[in-house]
């Protein structure tokens, strides 16, 4: 069995990744989407948060890692969505998929639209995407695709 192909996007919150992702799923007939976001909403169901009990015993994103390589490894063709967002996290996403068919997609957005979405979405602290945009961009990626979602549609 042929290995699933990964569109993998990184970009800061709200730069426009899960719209994209969206929109290329419905776009591309096979591939499917899967988010950072709704994998740790996954998780947090199994963890007590609040607490501060970790029932999980690693990080998120590298089981959200491992998962994304056993799609691949049963044929399934993914639009995955999520912030690189250290060197940890950057190191073990490349290790993880290192022998699989990843294209790799750095999704930005200028700050004044970063500032724009996040007013307008509700849901985000304000300045979270500036941020961000202090370690996103900055682990030395080599993107495949860049992308700009002020500017490029799907």
């Amino acid at each position: 069995m042929a290995l699933g192909k990964i569109v993998l996007l990184n970009g800061v919150s709200s730069s426009g990744k899960t719209s994209l992702a969206e929109a290329l799923a419905v776009r591309m007939p096979g591939y499917f989407r899967l988010s950072i976001d709704d994998f740790d909403r996954l998780i947090e169901l199994m963890e007590d948060r609040e607490s501060g009990a970790r029932l999980v015993p690693v990080a998120t994103e590298v089981l959200f890692h491992r998962t994304v390589r056993m799609f691949s490894d049963q044929g399934v063709n993914l639009v995955v969505d999520q912030i690189l967002h250290d060197d940890a996290t950057f190191r073990d996403c490349v290790e993880t998929l290192r022998d699989y068919p990843v294209l790799f997609v750095g999704v930005h957005c200028p700050v004044g639209e970063l500032a724009r979405r996040e007013l307008a979405r509700g849901d985000r602290c304000v300045g979270q995407a500036v941020l961000q945009l202090g370690f996103v961009h900055r682990q030395g990626e080599v993107y495949d695709v860049e992308v700009d979602t002020a500017r490029d549609s799907a």
